[in-house]
């Protein structure tokens, strides 16, 4: 069986958390499904109106999951029960596997992550602006 894997993340903010992963993982917006020629189009048919409460978005390579990002009332209260690895090692030895892995972590701080903890040679937790738990390894 064949099947594509979408990832849901709740947020407060769904456009600065789109602006986010765009920025850090070279994410582009997810055009309206077809027919449709945009969004609110696209929403329409269910009785939904385009209210900015949610942004979709995709790999432009199509091999990385699908992001679809939804404004919840509620805030973010624990750990996620589920988070991102994120794979930017590459292959070479292991001080150059680190310093890929440094790199990233330093453009999703500048992005807007937090640094949640380093565990020197293997792996980075981060925190998105919202606080939703990643790895960068």
């Amino acid at each position: 069986m064949v099947f594509k894997v979408d990832l849901t993340l709740d947020c407060a903010d769904a456009t600065r958390l789109a602006q986010f992963y765009k920025t850090a993982l070279g994410y582009e917006d997810e055009p309206p499904p077809a027919p449709y020629a945009t969004r609110a189009e696209w929403l329409a048919q269910f009785g939904e109106e385009d209210t900015g409460d949610g942004a979709w978005l995709h790999d432009p390579n199509g091999v990385a999951p699908r992001l679809c990002l939804l404004r919840v009332p509620e805030p973010k209260t624990a750990k996620n029960r589920l988070h991102m690895d994120v794979r930017v090692a590459g292959t070479g030895t292991p001080e150059q596997r680190w310093a890929r892995i440094v790199a990233a972590a330093e453009r999703y701080v500048a992005a807007g992550a937090t640094v949640l903890g380093e565990f020197d040679g293997h792996h980075i937790v981060l925190a998105d602006p919202e606080g939703n738990e990643l790895c960068l390894g």
